[in-house]
């Protein structure tokens, strides 16, 4: 007969209670200090719900009243040089650490009105919501998007969950460094759901990571209760599948809260981390805007009544008061000053419009910034040595292209500390399934770190890493198409971080894909994703079709201050070409294509793997074009001035484009030559392109997805026959 044996884990999981006793033993001044926090973001809180109401704030006004004691209490645990970041809903954990963070020594609340730091920290973040440029983004972020480097702020997401993999990896960059830093991520019950954060957990566990998981658990996702999101309602509950210490406490009770969080940081400082912490909180207006959740349906009158007998400010200064640490007068005091610093950094936003207000116009930023830090300046490469093949002053022989491919990563790795990679079996398989890290992991054992199957959870990392400064990270996608798996990070993340956060923080991280087209791996293994990322702003492209190139572009690529996409294809990795035999430290520069052949019929305009076989069929056909490899494709860095002084000599041009239509990015090319050069055209440009099917499995229909070599030779003739002259289409 089969036994049952009940199992369980070793896994710490606690909840934490304060008395009475806990509140007349903590320290008057710090008491003091925290519910004064608490009634400034009380009063800011209720300033934004007013401006909104007077559509002075431009978007959403996420409140956060009713979840500032949870905020403030696990603020009080942190130090300064410690980084936090939120979500949609996180003024009050913005505040809170940026007036900490200003706060001076000898601060006593019930002195006066804030010194001029924190006074300033109030009319940033203010301004930052109202969209104006003195705020912490310029504008850029508003309410959801709210960043602090000086403060430690790593920056709030408007992604439910999409923050937290960044966080982790701030925390991976922090424990890399050496310091004793912690980092805080917080977010809401409706996150705890996101595939993003669950990979997170993992990762996080699997590095030993100085980092909290904070969750405030204000009951709803919008309006969908926790019991509706899952049958484990207990949050913290998560902490035992991934082995992680878990607390929960009450999170209106603001002493409880800090002494939870203090317990979980001495986890993380003493090197046992990650933790979580679920302070369950109540938010008492709706999602959006000034209204009660009761006004839309999802919850009764009495429930939110019932919270409201524990709203923080009121509960902090009732236990101050029976404490003996403050009286009815202070408290009065601390609530008519908190008030009083918000209305004078609103006066100092607003004026007068007839019977309303209205913000000073000179207070906007100015429209012809609004393209200002989607990309770097360049200015990393002053000075550094570019150099072509045809001018190499060293020797070039014959190599394998993919010998180069782990043999400049080599190279830079060991010129630069700061360069680690990461993904999917990079450190094993003898240099991962293509040998791009051949021989890396046994030179440089902790900088090839090997993942789980997480391409959201270890971009998002590495895209935490790179903002931080520090690292600069190297991310392996296995095979292209898994970074739709990772989509959010990718492109909501890290292809719009600089931009969002005001325009100067650099994310210095190279993406390296691979395309298998032709390869037999089907639809979810093949595709090129070069004209995706042309859609999404931020993102540089470099698809390099020689040895030689590869070594230059790679150089530039972890030189760059900007996410930067390396695309690989399959059939190259087998190939040779001309190479140096020693030198891996040239340059070649973004934004540079390269005529490859030249000529005077029709220019052609191509890149990657296409490359040769449109050298190769234009002599098949006996003609003359001018062929130029493109090798950089992200709108920013198309090589006009090439790409026009061969369109001024031919007046014709194909783009040629190995993979399927939906990612393609010759229609964008296209669009952009007639409008530059339309004068100087014979004829519309032509497109040579696959199909619109990904590749399938079976042979015939996986090449016939793509364009081939039938395809390169049907398109010159089409340009040919316009002038005159045909084209022998039969392949050699």
């Amino acid at each position: 007969m089969s036994r049952t044996i009940k199992l369980k884990t070793d896994v710490p999981w606690k909840e934490i209670r304060v008395t009475d006793l806990d509140w007349k033993r903590a320290d008057p001044k710090e008491m003091v200090r925290m519910l004064h926090n608490i009634n400034l973001i009380r009063a800011f809180e209720e300033t934004v719900l007013e401006l909104a109401g007077e559509t002075l704030v431009h978007g959403p006004a996420h409140s956060s009243i009713g979840q500032e004691g949870a905020a403030v209490g696990a603020m009080a645990a942190v130090r300064p040089g410690d980084q936090i970041n939120g979500t949609h809903r996180a003024h009050h954990q913005f505040l809170a650490k940026t007036l900490n963070y200003t706060m001076p020594d000898n601060f006593d609340p019930l002195a006066g009105p804030l010194v001029e730091p924190m006074q300033n920290v109030v009319q940033r973040t203010l301004a930052e919501i109202m969209g104006l440029e003195q705020g912490y983004c310029g504008g850029r972020g508003g309410s959801m998007h709210l960043r602090s480097r000086e403060s430690g702020i790593v920056g709030t997401n408007a992604i439910v969950g999409g923050g937290v993999p960044i966080a982790t990896g701030v925390a991976w960059s922090r424990k890399r460094l050496g310091s004793r830093d912690v980092v805080i991520s917080f977010f809401g019950d409706g996150a705890l759901h996101q595939g993003a954060v669950a990979e997170s957990f993992n990762l996080a566990a699997l590095y030993d990571l100085p980092i909290l998981y904070f969750i405030e658990n204000n009951q709803y996702a919008v309006s969908t209760t926790v019991s509706e999101a899952t049958r484990e309602t207990r949050l913290a509950a998560r902490g035992q599948a991934y082995g992680i210490p878990a607390f929960t406490t009450d999170g209106m009770d603001p002493l409880a809260v800090k002494i939870t969080t203090e317990k979980a940081l001495s986890i993380l400082r003493t090197g046992k981390g990650p933790a979580i912490v679920e302070a369950d909180c109540y938010r008492f207006f709706h999602q959006n805007g000034p209204l009660p959740g009761s006004a839309f349906g999802y919850r009764t009158k009495d429930e939110e009544q019932e919270w409201r007998k524990r709203d923080p400010p009121n509960y902090m200064a009732e236990k101050l008061i029976e404490a003996g640490h403050l009286d009815k007068q202070q408290a009065a005091q601390l609530r008519s000053e908190a008030r009083a610093a918000v209305d004078r950094a609103a006066d100092n936003l607003l004026e007068p419009d007839g019977n309303r207000r209205r913000i000073r116009p000179s207070l906007w930023p100015s429209k012809d910034a609004v393209d200002h830090g989607i990309r770097g300046d360049m200015s990393e490469f002053d000075g550094v040595r570019y150099e072509e093949m045809e001018d190499h002053s060293s020797e070039v022989v014959e190599r394998k292209f993919i010998d180069l491919v782990s043999g400049v990563m080599g190279r830079r790795m060991e010129a630069d500390d700061r360069i680690f990679v990461i993904g999917e079996d990079v450190h094993k398989l003898r240099g991962g399934t293509n040998g791009a890290t051949k021989g890396l992991a046994a030179r440089f054992p902790d900088r090839i770190i090997g993942t789980p199957i997480t391409e959201g959870g270890f971009a998002g990392l590495a895209g935490g890493v790179a903002a931080d400064g520090y690292f600069r990270p190297v991310v392996e996608f296995m095979y292209a198409d898994f970074l739709y798996v990772a989509a959010d990070q990718v492109f909501n993340q890290i292809a719009k971080m600089r931009h969002m956060f005001g325009g100067e923080l650099a994310v210095p991280l190279v993406l390296r894909a691979k395309v298998a087209a032709k390869s037999g791996y089907g639809s979810q293994h093949s595709m090129d994703p070069s004209g995706l990322f042309a859609q999404f702003p931020g993102w540089r492209i470099i698809a390099p079709s020689t040895p030689y190139d590869y070594v230059g572009l790679m150089n530039s690529a972890l030189l760059c201050e900007d996410p930067v996409l390396v695309v690989e294809h399959i059939d190259l990795y087998q190939s040779t070409g001309p190479a140096p035999s020693q030198d891996l430290d040239y340059f070649i520069p973004l934004g540079k294509a390269k005529v490859v052949r030249k000529g005077e019929d029709f220019t052609v305009l191509t890149s990657l793997a296409m490359v040769t076989p449109c050298i190769k069929m234009a002599e098949q056909a006996g003609i003359n074009p001018e062929i130029i490899d493109l090798r950089t494709l992200d709108r920013a860095n198309l090589d006009w001035k090439t790409i026009g002084d061969s369109v001024h000599k031919t007046n014709n041009v194909l783009i040629v484009e190995q993979g399927t239509q939906g990612t393609s990015y010759g229609g964008a090319i296209a669009d952009e030559l007639h409008r530059r050069f339309f004068d100087y055209l014979d004829q519309p440009i032509k497109r040579v392109v696959g199909g619109e099917a990904a590749p399938t499995i079976s042979k015939v229909l996986d090449l016939a997805a793509n364009a081939s070599n039938e395809d390169i030779l049907a398109g010159y003739d089409e340009l040919m026959r316009d002038s005159g002259r045909s084209v022998n289409t039969a392949v050699v």
